[in-house]
């Protein structure tokens, strides 16, 4: 004789089916039939639920003064032709304002010095929780222009010899070359080791080691006679990088002399 059938979990067992993970295993069941099997469709579900989560968070985690933005990971490097869809984004929790700031202007510090002062603090706030911000981020946090953040920031970085972690740093995009410079002059200037120059300027080691390779061969080439056209064919690097680390061999034999 068979267990007496247990009605209630019956009736009120599929209630724990009523939930979002399932609801997105059947859409994507219905949007993409062939994707696979349930547990395929599962898992896929409770993957879109930990972007969604990792990307969520509450109001009660944000203060005043606080802002959410989405960062590119420091630990996703730029590809050819790679587009910000195609990304990794993390979201960082920055102070756009505390009281200092506050302070600062009551005390009738002038403009550049307060926006300079903000523009270090979330690129390191944001590098601290393992993104990194562009000029373009922080033009439009702070209500700028991008070329202002830039000059701003890379005269920062030329008169303290410190490098602001952000991605036209880190990552090398754009047409700066301030950081090349700061990892080429700690080494051949200060006579820092790479892993220490690594360190100071939030690069990687291999990062420290390609750009001093790369101004070593350019160096090697003009010492040879080599136009910066010849150079560029002979590296297969671009002519404006070449240019790059020329204006660096005349910034160093300059600090040298």
């Amino acid at each position: 004789m068979g267990s007496k059938p247990d009605y209630v979990r019956k009736k009120y067992g599929p209630l724990r089916d009523k939930s979002l993970r399932n609801v997105l295993a059947h859409c994507i069941h219905k949007e993409f039939p062939r994707i696979g099997g349930p547990r395929i469709r599962q898992l896929c579900a409770a993957m879109i639920l930990e972007v969604v989560e990792n990307h969520k968070k509450l109001r009660e985690t944000v203060s005043h003064g606080q802002v959410l933005w989405m960062a590119i990971a420091a630990d996703c490097p730029p590809k050819r032709h790679q587009r910000i869809v195609d990304t990794d984004l993390i979201p960082v929790t920055l102070d756009l304002s505390i009281p200092a700031d506050i302070e600062r202007r009551i005390q009738r510090t002038n403009c550049k010095e307060r926006l300079l002062q903000k523009a270090i603090r979330l690129c390191r706030q944001a590098y601290e929780q393992g993104g990194l911000l562009s000029n373009c981020d922080l033009a439009e946090m702070l209500n700028t222009a991008d070329s202002r953040i830039a000059s701003l920031l890379a005269k920062h970085e030329r008169d303290t010899g410190r490098i602001v972690p952000r991605r036209a740093t880190l990552h090398d995009v754009g047409t700066g070359v301030t950081h090349k410079v700061i990892i080429c002059k700690n080494r051949f200037v200060k006579g820092k080791e790479p892993s220490q120059i690594a360190r100071d300027t939030y690069h990687t080691i291999e990062a420290v080691d390609r750009y001093l390779g790369q101004y070593d061969r350019v160096r090697f080439c003009k010492l040879q006679g080599m136009s910066s056209e010849d150079t560029s064919r002979a590296l297969n690097c671009s002519h404006n990088l070449i240019l790059q680390y020329l204006q660096i061999d005349k910034h160093l034999e300059a600090t040298n002399d």
